[in-house]
């Protein structure tokens, strides 16, 4: 209730139009920073994998780039929580992608390595990932002006800095 129906979902009797987002969202960045979120998403699922999703692979770039490293260790380089990456290493472990050992100095910690079939599957998927970044920055004026994937981390990580503040002036 309240919200727009969109295209395809039409309740008889309503306007063919779909009702532009309110002035107040356009000036959100939280609201572009969610419509560019979903946008990627779907094209992500279209165009890169179907069944991998966006962390998995990046879980999959981290073990690559650092393999050996503890679990808890490479979740921030793949900005992602612990549990979170936890539950993703578990499942990527049962696909057979990485290979989880515990740490001989701590039982606690599991070591990340890539298995062939991870490895070749992550080969595979970033050749499809680079393109659709392409894509995704092609055809804009923005896109020649600044470095678009600098500036969107730029932002996370000042984001993320003011995410831990107690209280807002």
């Amino acid at each position: 209730m309240g919200e727009p129906t969109r295209a395809g979902r039409r309740a008889s009797g309503a306007s063919a139009v779909d009702p532009a987002p309110p002035a107040d969202l356009l000036a959100a960045p939280g609201y572009g920073a969610r419509r560019l979120y979903q946008a990627y998403l779907a094209a992500w699922n279209r165009h890169v994998d179907s069944v991998l999703t966006g962390p998995q692979f990046a879980v999959l770039s981290a073990v690559r780039a650092y393999p050996g490293s503890d679990q808890s260790s490479l979740a921030d380089a793949a900005a992602l929580d612990t549990s979170t990456m936890a539950d993703l290493c578990r499942r990527l472990e049962r696909r057979n992608l990485i290979r989880r050992v515990e740490s001989p100095r701590d039982a606690r910690r599991k070591l990340l390595s890539l298995t062939e079939e991870g490895e070749a599957v992550l080969t595979q998927v970033h050749q499809r990932a680079r393109r659709l970044d392409e894509a995704l920055l092609a055809g804009n004026d923005i896109a020649r002006d600044a470095d678009i994937a600098t500036l969107l981390n730029t932002l996370g990580a000042h984001w993320e800095s003011v995410a831990t503040i107690e209280k807002l002036d």
